[in-house]
């Protein structure tokens, strides 16, 4: 009796096993893939990422970044979340393919980069984004770093950088939180290269950095927290590291502000969107970056959040009511070289 009680217990545990197993595995299988997408501020609005999502039958996980060393550190950690795509600045995709963190794209699967205006459809021609023959990224946004500064302090707009240490200005200044970037923004004040300082130029370079530390109220790392230090401080004028997305974000908000382009020139960004080499997604992030260069799509960035996209150019250089920019400046900022800017203009 024994043993037949056995038998009976291991045929119901069996058959158990197979009733949980029924019950389950149709939820297991209908989990939809999810993409990871490392991105900045504005990049991929809730709309825009739902859209995606319902379109594919997918899940987007959006991870905001507010600094090159946040995104890299997020990027390569091998303890982290194994993110699918990243938009990245044109110096942070070089050393990502340097250091084999991207995958080359397949660019017949991104037919919408055909939409991009020609001085983006030549990717040989930005450096940073191929390699023996590949492409490892495709341009999306870009902007000049240029002054966002209060209408009501300056009878004339602020024309040069000297403007962040101009001493009437002690604790009314704001400036992007990065370390290169603080070093390239004092030698072009000092009218030295920004990227190629020399050794023995250093420590008058770092001497002005400090300088500069002292006459600010703050550093900043996302846009929305410049907004909110310019409002409540009175802040008089600051360097727009995020560019025509500041001024936009400034001026929805109801601040009287404007926006120059220092006679100095400007430091600029070009950002990419690339796909990790970690990635176990790597079809689904190569629709993600056609989706993002759809018309509407890209046309909402600009809308929403003032930034140019690659597929129409800017107000400023279609005859919108700015200057055309013209006298470049070697550009490389909190993102990387870009299409570099220029000498003053307003804008605002």
């Amino acid at each position: 009796m024994r043993k037949r009680k056995g038998c009976t217990s291991a045929r119901w545990l069996g058959a158990m096993a197979l009733a949980f197993c029924a019950l389950f595995a149709p939820l297991a299988q209908s989990a939809p893939p999810t993409l990871r997408v490392l991105s900045w501020p504005g990049y991929a609005d809730a709309d825009l990422v739902a859209e995606f999502e319902k379109r594919h039958s997918v899940r987007v996980e959006i991870t905001t970044v507010g600094s090159d060393d946040v995104l890299r550190a997020k990027l390569t950690d091998p303890q982290g979340p194994v993110f699918d795509t990243v938009a990245a600045n044109t110096v942070e995709i070089a050393q990502f393919v340097a250091q084999q963190q991207l995958l080359p794209l397949k660019m017949a699967d991104i037919p919408n980069a055909a939409r991009q205006l020609p001085r983006f459809r030549r990717p040989d021609a930005i450096a940073g984004i191929t390699r023996q023959g590949q492409v490892y990224a495709v341009p999306y946004t870009y902007s000049e770093m240029g002054l966002i500064y209060d209408r009501s302090l300056f009878s004339e707009p602020p024309d040069s950088l000297a403007a962040l240490w101009d001493p009437r200005w002690q604790g009314r200044v704001l400036a992007f939180d990065g370390g290169s970037h603080g070093f390239a923004l004092s030698a072009m004040h000092m009218g030295l290269p920004p990227f190629r300082i020399a050794p023995t130029q250093f420590g008058a370079v770092a001497r002005d950095l400090v300088a500069l530390r002292r006459n600010l109220l703050s550093f900043y790392n996302l846009p929305e927290e410049s907004l909110e230090l310019f409002r409540r401080h009175g802040v008089a004028v600051m360097h727009a590291n995020y560019g025509q997305q500041q001024l936009k974000q400034f001026q929805d908000a109801g601040l009287n502000v404007g926006y120059v382009v220092p006679r100095e020139g400007a430091l600029a960004w070009l950002d990419c969107w690339a796909i990790s080499s970690r990635s176990t997604q790597a079809a689904l992030a190569t629709q993600w970056i056609n989706y993002m260069l759809e018309p509407q799509v890209s046309r909402e960035l600009t809308r929403r959040q003032g930034l140019a996209n690659t597929l129409e150019e800017p107000d400023a250089l279609a005859g919108g009511g700015g200057q055309r920019p013209h006298r470049l400046a070697g550009a490389r900022g909190r993102r990387g070289p870009a299409q570099p800017a220029v000498a003053a203009h307003r804008i605002g």
